[in-house]
């Protein structure tokens, strides 16, 4: 689905308190969440969250992990019309690596909250599905990221910025907006974006975006590929192991 490619900054008060509320509660709350839940730990493999009803979402932990060791784990968003099975294509990745995968579904089925109306039920959803996951897995707060594709993309691109503070790096394969609410932090960004993309132009997406952010004074790896909207495996490989260098 084709969106607006306006690189804007939201000022709107509600937006900035909203997302930083969410995603510091889900912090704040890590002991006593880890406490109340330690008879519910994670088990290897896709596993559902259990926090929504229709729309839910799924945690990989990853062959080896080991509950006395912290492990990096990465927030990964689908795109739009998806689920977070949508992004199973990470789980094999995840094993080889050694990370957790929190894939969150969107509050509406059509895609997330920013590219509807404003951040608002999916930060939300976010903060509470950090905070469960925080209390069932040994996650490595120092190694923590912020990924998806597509509209997913867009969503972690405009979120990451503002909560830099969380996640130290964002990856965007293919994102088509960036609309920050706020700043904090700054995090290393990997973006790539396919040279024919017909859904989300590369001209006046990533290539507006690179620049801007780097003008910025923000760390950006930026890749080009031949091909269309979908992110080959190989540069989703290489981002991860960007992240984990």
């Amino acid at each position: 689905m084709a969106r607006k490619y306006a690189l804007t900054c939201a000022q709107e008060k509600k937006s900035v308190v909203l997302t930083r509320r969410a995603l510091l509660a889900a912090g704040a709350a890590t002991m006593f969440a880890r406490s109340a839940r330690a008879a519910d730990a994670a088990r290897i493999g896709p596993q559902p969250l259990k926090l929504g009803d229709n729309r839910d979402g799924t945690l990989y932990v990853p062959r080896g992990y080991k509950e006395d060791a912290p492990t990096p784990m990465i927030l990964m968003l689908h795109g739009a019309g998806g689920t977070s099975l949508s992004v199973s294509y990470t789980f094999a990745i995840a094993d080889d690596l050694g990370f957790i995968v929190l894939a969150p579904d969107s509050r509406d089925e059509a895609t997330w909250d920013l590219l509807l109306h404003g951040y608002a039920e999916d930060v939300e959803f976010i903060g509470a599905a950090l905070k469960d996951t925080y209390a069932r897995c040994n996650v490595d707060r120092k190694r923590m990221a912020i990924a998806g594709h597509s509209d997913g993309a867009s969503y972690a691109l405009s979120l990451g910025i503002g909560t830099g503070d969380t996640f130290g790096h964002i990856l965007a394969f293919s994102p088509g907006v960036m609309q920050p609410a706020e700043v904090h932090g700054k995090p290393k960004i990997f973006i790539s974006h396919g040279l024919s993309d017909p859904v989300m132009p590369i001209d006046v997406t990533s290539r507006t975006f690179v620049p801007r952010l780097r003008k910025l004074g923000y760390d950006v790896t930026f890749r080009e590929y031949e091909g269309r909207h979908g992110v080959p495996p190989a540069i989703v490989r290489e981002g991860f192991e960007w992240w984990l260098r």
